[in-house]
C-alpha cells in the first residue's frame, strides 16, 4: 500500500516561536489515521503545515512521493485534500446549499462522486435546512455543513481537525458513526484530530499522540485501549 500523505522530520511553528519538532508520519492509501493530544501541543499546526498554512523550517511533506513544502495551500487542496478546520468556518451569509455547491468539483473524475443529493442523505439536517443561511445553524449543523462542503470537492484525502470539538454528545457521536460507516467503509482515507481515544480507536486504524510538537506514540487500536498509562500521561483521561 503506497503512502498517500508522509511527513519526514518536519519542524516549524509560528515565527521565531517553533512548535514542531521533527515530525515523521505517514498516512496509506484509504486508511483511516489519528492525531490525539492534549490542547497546545502542535496537532493544529501540523495540519496547517500540511495544509501550507504554516511555512515548514525543515524537513519535508509528500503527497503520493511529491513534495509539497512549498507550494502554495490552493495548489496543495487541487491534490485532492478536503480540509475541515478547527471552528468549522462555514460561509455564514451563504445558505446551506450555497455553501455546499461553492466548493463542488470532480477534479479526478470519480465515476461516483459526491453531490448535493449524496450530501445530502448522508446529512438530512441540513436537507431540512437547505435554504437557511449557515449563520443560523446549531454548532453540530454548522460542522455537519463543514464536513459536507469538504466532500463536494470529492477529495482523495481528507482532515478533520477537532470536529466534534465542543458539540453535544449526541451530536458528536453521530458524526463518529458517520466517519465510521460511511467515509471510512467507503475507503475514503481521513486524517482525525481528535482527543477522545475510545471512539477513535472504533474509527481509526492508526494512532498518533502528540506532545509538545513530538510524536511521543504511535500504534493500533488494540494497542491505544489497552495503554491506559499512555492515555492518563498524554490524554488526560
Amino acid at each position: 500500500m503506497s503512502n498517500w500523505l508522509k511527513l519526514t522530520e518536519v519542524t516549524g511553528g509560528y515565527g521565531t516561536s517553533q512548535v514542531l519538532f521533527g515530525v515523521d508520519m505517514h498516512i496509506d492509501t484509504g486508511e483511516v489515521v489519528t492525531l490525539m493530544g492534549r490542547n497546545g501541543m502542535g496537532k493544529t499546526t501540523t495540519v496547517r503545515a500540511i495544509m501550507g498554512l504554516n511555512p515548514i523550517t525543515g524537513g519535508d511533506i509528500q503527497i503520493l512521493g511529491q513534495s509539497i513544502s512549498h507550494l502554495k495551500s490552493h495548489h496543495i487542496a487541487k491534490l485532492g485534500i478536503g480540509y475541515v478546520p478547527e471552528g468549522r468556518q462555514v460561509f455564514p451569509n451563504l445558505t446551506v446549499t450555497e455553501n455546499l455547491i461553492a466548493t463542488a468539483a470532480n477534479r479526478f473524475g470519480l465515476d461516483a462522486p459526491w453531490t448535493l443529493e449524496k450530501v445530502m442523505d448522508l446529512f438530512p439536517r441540513l436537507r431540512e435546512r437547505d435554504t437557511q443561511y449557515a449563520r443560523t445553524l446549531s454548532g453540530g449543523e454548522q460542522q455537519m455543513l463543514a464536513i459536507g462542503r469538504a466532500l463536494m470537492t470529492n477529495p482523495q484525502f481528507m482532515i478533520l481537525d477537532e470536529a466534534t470539538e465542543g458539540l453535544a454528545p449526541l451530536i458528536r457521536e453521530e458524526i463518529w458513526h458517520i466517519l465510521e460507516h460511511n467515509l471510512k467503509e467507503s475507503g475514503q482515507a481521513i486524517l482525525v484530530i481528535d482527543k477522545h481515544p475510545k471512539a477513535m480507536a472504533r474509527i481509526a486504524d492508526r494512532h498518533f499522540i502528540m506532545e509538545k510538537g513530538r510524536l511521543v506514540w504511535e500504534g493500533d487500536s488494540e494497542a491505544l485501549l489497552a495503554s491506559a498509562d499512555v492515555q492518563e500521561r498524554y490524554l488526560g483521561v
